[in-house]
């Protein structure tokens, strides 16, 4: 009997199905975001979007931004949660891992604020598989020569 032929994914793909693993922790109401930076090929840190450590989730406290009724897009001072960006950004520090020249993988291309983060603290290329509404960062990742890299056919 000979086994099934299996696909092997990519590396792009391979980080990304950790992205969206990532996601699945999230606590935010309006939409579930992963994170993983990696670098020569390994996995420095990960993140979802959520409250800080100890508060109370989303899913039980309700969404500020909905009783605020608060655009997607707009106003992100104006919530309890982090992005999976920044909890990648902050538990990398948190354990003294140099992010410099990493990827980063992400659900979705990162706002304006995580833009501004990835930039300075060194990420060199961008991995996505949702845009976002935000064209100031998309201004600003392409003035620093970001790479960025949408996957299109990345599983559900």
């Amino acid at each position: 009997m000979t086994a099934e032929p299996r696909t092997r994914p990519d590396w792009d793909t391979y980080f990304m199905d950790m992205a969206r693993l990532a996601s699945r922790r999230s606590s935010c109401l309006r939409r579930a975001v992963g994170a993983v930076l990696v670098k020569d090929r390994r996995m420095l840190a990960t993140g979802y979007n959520g409250v800080p450590s100890g508060m109370t989730h989303c899913d039980v406290a309700g969404c500020l931004r909905d009783r605020m009724n608060v655009p997607s897009g707009e106003r992100h001072e104006l919530c309890r949660g982090l992005h999976a960006e920044q909890n990648a950004i902050i538990q990398a520090a948190f354990h003294g891992v140099s992010i410099r020249d990493a990827d980063l993988y992400c659900t979705n291309l990162p706002c304006i604020i995580c833009a501004k983060m990835l930039i300075n603290a060194g990420v060199r290329r961008i991995v996505y598989l949702e845009g976002y509404r935000d064209a100031l960062a998309m201004e600003m990742l392409a003035e620093v020569g970001m790479e960025l890299k949408r996957l299109e056919g990345v599983g559900p």
